[in-house]
């Protein structure tokens, strides 16, 4: 299966530093929406582009785990693109065959500057999503919409 173009959201996310509105399905059925730093990197095992960002929140990894389908939308101005797909989580709590804690540490170092974050010190930031427990929300694309 041939992954659909994800260059209109590599041409938007640096327009507002990946800023972008993602989407989950709760347990009773309902969206729930809210903002993230999202970019897109390849992903750690197939090397494929996914759309990614990162999270620690408890109910929405819960969540993901059990309704994969996310959608993230980034704006600017008037222009916009958007991702839809399954997640996959990469994580403490979420381990994949394949990802060490090092693999770990690098992808969400991926994840961060792909969605155009910086950073003056690297080792306080490694060690903040350590202490977090923070993962990667990897979405493959099964749709990509928009008009940038």
């Amino acid at each position: 299966m041939d992954t659909p173009d994800l260059g209109p959201v590599r041409r938007i996310v640096p327009a507002e530093h990946g800023l972008a509105s993602v989407s989950i399905v709760r347990a009773d059925g309902t969206p729930h929406s809210s903002l993230v730093n999202a970019g897109v990197t390849d992903h750690p095992l197939t090397g494929r582009p996914v759309a990614a960002y990162v999270t620690y929140g408890q109910v929405k990894l819960r969540n993901l785990r059990a309704r994969p389908a996310t959608s993230i939308l980034w704006r600017a101005g008037w222009q916009w693109a958007a991702v839809e797909g399954p997640s996959e989580l990469i994580g403490p709590d979420d381990p994949a065959d394949g990802v060490d804690a090092e693999g770990l540490r690098l992808l969400l170092r991926a994840v961060f500057t792909a969605a155009g974050g910086t950073h003056d010190d690297w080792d306080t930031y490694d060690r903040v999503m350590r202490e977090e427990r923070r993962t990667a929300v990897l979405v493959a694309p099964t749709r990509v919409l928009g008009n940038s």
